[in-house]
């Protein structure tokens, strides 16, 4: 059984929230963009506005203004959470963040809303004390760009109901995604402990001096058929993303072996964060 969802909400208008707000639309959801700053907000309607418009040159919109109409941008979302059937947080990966938005969002939310977290790292478990009805919460975890990769990580917490996975994996499959089931919640998922383990063993084989990294990075392309390598990766998601990934894994956990390798440490404390920062593994700045 799902819950009928026509309007959703989604909570934080950074490089996820914006294209997950986009996906939701483009399948034909009235859907509201929400965030405290009217500058991301505003740079994420922007944003949004063009990469709507280059689907639809490539022929994979149909009716891009269609799409365009169903999406509201606000630095406001009060309302939006009281009238939303489904509302998805999309923040900064910080555990008392997310539980303050979340303790919001159960005083405005109707209590049959569904409620999901984008997290990749914090499980719906540690957020369910903050609402009123933990069983309407689990994890919803899109990729990144939300707007191109075709996996949707559901991940209910202990209290999860049936209705609320069955409602997500509707919505997300309405969406086009191909849903990832997780019978259960662990640190990392699935996606992302399974990546971990490679950038974990690249960075082993670099710091044992086996290769360099661009050799190492043409291993993973050429023989395993990966888009990019794992130092290439690591550079476009950000080196300290993936340190804060490792850091929270150990505090969920407390196994050592979860906590980020020196090399990748000194990067971080360097500022060589990748590709935003013009240097990290690779150095971008020409």
């Amino acid at each position: 059984m799902t819950v009928e969802v026509q309007r959703i909400l989604v909570i934080g208008a950074g490089a996820m929230g914006r294209q997950i707000g986009a996906v939701f639309a483009l399948a034909g959801y009235d859907t509201t963009v929400g965030d405290v700053s009217q500058d991301i907000v505003d740079a994420a309607r922007d944003e949004i506005r063009t990469r709507i418009a280059r689907l639809a040159e490539k022929g994979q919109v149909d009716d891009p203004q269609a799409a365009l109409s169903r999406l509201t941008w606000t630095s406001d979302w009060d309302d939006a959470a009281r009238e939303a059937d489904l509302v998805v947080e999309a923040a900064t990966e910080r555990l008392e963040l997310k539980r303050q938005i979340f303790a919001r969002v159960s005083e405005l939310a109707r209590p049959d809303a569904i409620l999901g977290t984008n997290s990749s790292t914090i499980p719906s478990s540690l957020l369910a004390d903050s609402i009123r009805n933990p069983e309407r919460l689990c994890n919803m975890h899109f990729f990144n760009p939300a707007l191109v990769m075709a996996c949707v990580e559901i991940v209910p917490n202990p209290q999860t109901s049936q209705e609320t996975i069955d409602t997500v994996v509707s919505v997300s499959q309405r969406t086009g995604k191909e849903v990832v089931l997780l019978k259960r919640e662990i640190p990392g998922f699935i996606a992302n402990r399974l990546m971990q383990a490679v950038l974990d063993e690249a960075m082993r084989l670099h710091a044992s001096d086996v290769a360099t990294i661009e050799d190492i990075d043409a291993a993973a392309r050429l023989a395993l058929g990966h888009p990019m390598g794992p130092f290439q990766l690591m550079d476009l998601v950000g080196n300290d993303v993936i340190s804060f990934i490792h850091h929270a894994e150990f505090e969920l956990t407390g196994d050592e072996s979860a906590k980020p390798s020196p090399e990748l440490e000194a990067l971080v404390a360097e500022g060589r964060l990748g590709r935003k920062a013009g240097r990290g593994w690779y150095d971008y700045s020409s």
